[in-house]
């Protein structure tokens, strides 16, 4: 049965930063490709940062630069550094595997809950 918890969440003025964490079961993670998504109100879900578990990743145009994807193997873990966050990014941001790391289509219907993040003066 697949897990996945995200958290880290919050509001934040434009320009601050979130550090966002999604914790991973039933993945075989060790050899996954892992993302982040979100979905902006009224918008449909997209794909932001992807990453395979040696390493290579791949960003939405709009968050090159500014966000970082990591992930810790030992843990099942994979984070989202946010930086210089703008009103734009404000979303519900979820984890998935997509399936592969050029692919926007996650493997998973299953959703965690996801994190909110708004990004608000």
């Amino acid at each position: 049965q697949v897990q996945l918890v995200e958290s880290g969440g919050g509001l934040v003025e434009p320009g601050g930063s979130l550090r966002l964490s999604c914790a991973a079961s039933g993945v075989p993670f060790s050899v996954a490709v892992m993302g982040w998504y979100r979905q902006p109100p009224g918008k449909q879900r997209e794909l932001v940062a992807a990453m395979t578990s040696g390493g290579s990743t791949d960003y939405e145009d709009s968050v090159k630069g500014r966000f970082i994807i990591s992930r810790d193997n030992a843990k099942n873990t994979v984070y989202l550094q946010m930086n210089n966050l703008k009103p734009e990014d404000t979303a519900v941001y979820y984890c998935n595997r997509p399936r592969g790391l050029y692919s926007p289509y996650p493997t998973y219907n299953n959703w965690g809950q996801g994190t909110q993040v708004t990004v608000s003066s």
